[in-house]
């Protein structure tokens, strides 16, 4: 299950990103991650671009607002947005893949 985390600032949780794929999508889970394939090379902090404007438009937040708090350069990372609930969260996802 994928586990958010309610801070001051907003929500974190974890991800696993999967570059090079054939579009940028939710692919499910691994393990408490959730799994997104993005379409960039992970090369020159290409992928990380491309996951943190996928986030951006996946839940409807400007870019500013989602920052990589861990992993820049590993497969998985854990991201953090500013503003955001983790039922706003639970909103854009669905409910089976959620531990609050």
């Amino acid at each position: 299950m994928l586990t958010v985390r309610e801070t001051e600032e907003g929500v974190s949780f974890a991800i696993r990103v999967l570059p090079r794929s054939s579009k940028c999508e939710i692919a499910g889970l691994q393990g408490n991650a959730l799994k997104i394939r993005i379409t960039a090379a992970p090369v020159e902090g290409r992928a990380n671009e491309a996951c943190i404007r996928f986030l951006a438009s996946l839940f409807n937040v400007n870019k500013n607002r989602i920052a990589i708090e861990a992993g820049h350069k590993s497969k998985n990372k854990r991201v953090s947005i500013a503003g955001l609930t983790c039922g706003d969260v639970r909103a854009v996802l669905s409910e089976d893949l959620f531990h609050f």
